[in-house]
């Protein structure tokens, strides 16, 4: 087994020894430095070295004043994607009402990261707050926060990259927060709520439909992913033209044909909210004006059985002795839609569904606000295969024939074909009952 030479070991003391006396002395200069240098040569000093260091360090609050840092926000959520198996200390936290785990940087911990080639350091400090701000909040203000807190990532690079940093890495990571959320996020449905601070409350929209599931003609289904996509791509569009980035789609059709279905599957294909507004709870156009602009960004209104809603059917019996605060119009409803709302927020979707189009006033169907008009009908052949495909996996049958025949000359619903389709697994029994059903409905057999 080898051991080190005397000579080795007398040199390894020596080293140790030198070390240790650099490290003493240090120390006691910087004693002494402080001790025999006044406060203000100190700091004009360690100013000066700030100004020959070549790094540059960048701080990114959590809070400007009372409002939250998007910044912060979008670099927590960016840099906590990036953590790897190696780091030595991360946060975890469920956020309310979501499914998934959430994970961060914790505080006093370095992380690098790497963008076009430049190499940038990430430090989130913590400090104490001596004054917190008041946790007296009215009703409807979320502002007032305690905070004892206070939290600020540090971000330190070369000089030489600063405006790469201030005009591309930072909007990177904007970009790429924004991503991350929308790819994680558990879509809500919000209802009316009056006992709440903003009449809203929202439980996950556990909904599965998705646009493979609804029973609808292709050209149709791929007309409106169409018209969504471009929607949803035309951002500087809109602000160009002067327009409010919103867009109206009119769901009508008989009861049972899918129309709930497929604003699900809209929700979930956008990953945006639904805010569901019953005009029948609603008492007066101030209220559905507060309605109306606690919905945010990036959801979708729903109006169901707009044609049952109060005082809809038509402007012309307004009483003009009457005021406007005491009941909800259809002139209320449009001109804040028109007006103040469309500042409010970007990218919303306005679904109004009816089961009688024909009663509606032509104001709310004009382009602008139901820009998009479906019809949603019977089960058409390619609807029931969808339908078969979902309740009985297959695509094939020898009754489908039959079938076809048959739905060419019944009115059946999708929701009235799923029924039938559901009440067995067996393939061969539920496709039967679904014949047997459709012969009850032919003209002949209702007589």
């Amino acid at each position: 087994m080898w051991s080190p030479s005397p000579e080795i070991i007398t040199s390894t003391k020596s080293v140790l020894s030198v070390a240790a006396s650099l490290a003493a002395s240090a120390v006691l200069l910087h004693s002494t430095a402080n001790n025999l240098i006044p406060d203000g040569v100190y700091d004009c000093f360690q100013k000066l070295l700030n100004r020959l260091s070549p790094q540059l360090t960048v701080v990114v609050e959590e809070f400007d004043g009372l409002a939250a840092n998007q910044m912060f926000e979008s670099a927590n959520t960016y840099l906590g994607s990036k953590l790897t198996p190696s780091a030595q200390k991360i946060k975890v936290y469920k956020p309310l009402k979501e499914d998934h785990l959430t994970v961060s940087m914790d505080k006093n911990q370095e992380f690098y990261d790497s963008y076009e080639g430049v190499t940038f350091k990430w430090v989130l400090i913590s400090t104490h707050n001596d004054h917190p701000v008041s946790n007296t909040k009215r009703r409807g203000d979320h502002s007032a926060i305690d905070r004892s807190e206070i939290r600020q990532f540090l971000l330190s690079f070369h000089k030489r990259h600063r405006d790469m940093v201030l005009t591309s890495y930072l909007p990177y990571i904007l970009q790429k927060a924004k991503a991350i959320r929308e790819e994680k996020k558990t879509v809500k449905l919000h209802t009316i709520d009056y006992g709440g601070t903003d009449y809203w409350s929202s439980i996950s929209l556990n909904h599965p439909a998705t646009f493979d599931s609804v029973a609808m003609e292709p050209v149709m289904k791929k007309e409106l992913l169409d018209d969504l996509h471009l929607f949803t791509e035309r951002k500087e569009y809109y602000r160009r033209v002067g327009k409010a980035w919103k867009r109206g789609y009119l769901l009508y059709g008989p009861p049972g044909t899918g129309k709930s279905s497929l604003i699900a599957a809209m929700a979930n294909h956008l990953k945006f909210d639904i805010f569901d507004l019953d005009l029948r709870e609603v008492m007066c156009n101030s209220d559905l004006r507060r309605l109306l602009i606690g919905t945010g960004s990036r959801s979708i209104l729903v109006i169901e059985d707009i044609d049952c809603s109060i005082e809809l059917q038509n402007r012309e019996t307004d009483n003009e002795d009457t005021k406007e605060d005491e009941k909800v119009t259809l002139s209320g409803l449009l001109n804040f839609m028109d007006g103040l709302w469309t500042s409010c927020g970007d990218e919303r979707v306005v679904i109004c569904t009816t089961n009688y189009k024909d009663r509606l006033d032509p104001a709310l169907l004009r382009p602008g606000r139901m820009d998009v008009h479906i019809h949603m009908s019977y089960c058409s052949f390619s609807g029931f295969k969808t339908l078969a495909a979902n309740y009985l996996r297959i695509e094939e049958h020898a009754v489908f024939d039959e079938i076809e025949e048959l739905l060419q000359k019944v009115e059946a619903t999708p929701a009235e074909v799923a029924g039938e389709l559901m009440k067995s697994a067996d393939a061969d029994k539920a496709l039967k009952g679904l014949v047997n059903f459709l012969h009850r409905k032919l003209p002949e057999n209702l007589q």
